[in-house]
């Protein structure tokens, strides 16, 4: 009877046991998922918490959060404002061979300057090739000169008779028009053989010397008068087909030179150095050639022929 007893304590203590020990381990298993939970939770807001942003200063921003393409174009930008801003014409061009560079537009500022510096010395017009020959303004210089009479001027010496004296360089000059200044040669006739040549009718005293006319050139009439032998040029001067004296067409063509910037003298209607030198520079720069002398050509070229 007293083993039974024991035997039924010690069930019962087992069954006890058992009992608690279940909800424990329910316990546990409940516990389970709700600790996993908050670690799971976790660990899916722990990217957009912890996302890393790049800071513009870090060396890999460019290549991580920049397009590459944008920064370049961003860098030209700004050379070339940098650019421009070396280029205003108060600051020195650091580099005058760039692209930015207009060189027609320094070309047309450095023709600006000079002529403002020779109006402001000569107080004349520049040479401008471009400047055209206004037939109103040539007509007034005709009419103006039309009665002009040349004077002697002291400034200007007189040629000396040279039999040998030929034009220089005119063989180089093609063409018929030119063919006066190749064949010309300076004749020495006494006043008797010019009274009694073909061209006594034509002699006429223009500017202090005698000259003759022949197929719409003046030429010098070289020992007619010798008290009246001045003669500021040697050679034909063309004046068309009429016979007007050479000293109103010079004149004429001297106001229209003075007008395009080319001769700096004063209208005296005489074929001195300064004219020749214009009608150089002028014929140089309209693509005729380059005589120095009052030609055929030329004076077609000034509306004057």
């Amino acid at each position: 009877m007293k083993k039974l007893i024991t035997i039924l304590l010690a069930s019962s203590l087992g069954f006890t046991a058992a009992a608690y020990a279940k909800p424990d381990d329910a316990k546990k298993k409940s516990k389970g998922p709700q600790q996993q939970a908050p670690q799971q939770h976790a660990n899916v807001n722990a990217g957009p918490k912890n996302k890393v942003k790049v800071h513009p200063n870090t060396p890999n921003y460019h290549s991580a959060n920049v397009n590459p393409a944008k920064i370049q174009k961003k860098e030209i930008h700004e050379q070339e404002k940098a650019l421009r801003k070396s280029n205003h014409p108060n600051v020195p061009n650091p580099n005058p061979n760039s692209a930015l560079v207009n060189p027609a537009k320094i070309q047309k500022k450095q023709l600006h300057e000079q002529e403002k510096a020779l109006r402001k010395s000569n107080n004349v017009v520049a040479p401008n090739v471009t400047r055209q020959i206004n037939p109103a303004t040539v007509q007034q210089n005709r009419m103006k000169y039309q009665n002009f009479t040349a004077q002697r001027n002291a400034s200007i010496a007189s040629a000396q008779f040279n039999q040998n004296y030929r034009i220089q360089n005119a063989q180089n000059w093609t063409g018929p028009q030119y063919r006066a200044f190749q064949t010309y040669r300076p004749q020495w006739h006494d006043h008797s053989w010019w009274s009694s040549s073909p061209f006594a009718a034509s002699i006429s005293l223009i500017g202090g010397g005698y000259y003759y006319w022949n197929s719409g050139y003046w030429y010098p009439a070289w020992g007619y008068d010798t008290s009246h032998a001045y003669y500021p040029y040697d050679g034909p001067i063309y004046v068309g087909e009429h016979r007007v004296p050479f000293d109103r067409v010079v004149a004429t063509v001297q106001a229209t030179l003075q007008e395009q910037g080319y001769y700096r003298g004063e209208v005296d209607g005489l074929m001195g150095p300064l004219t020749r030198d214009a009608l150089a520079g002028y014929q140089r720069d309209h693509g005729l050639i380059s005589t120095a002398a009052l030609d055929q050509p030329t004076l077609a070229s000034l509306g004057l022929g």
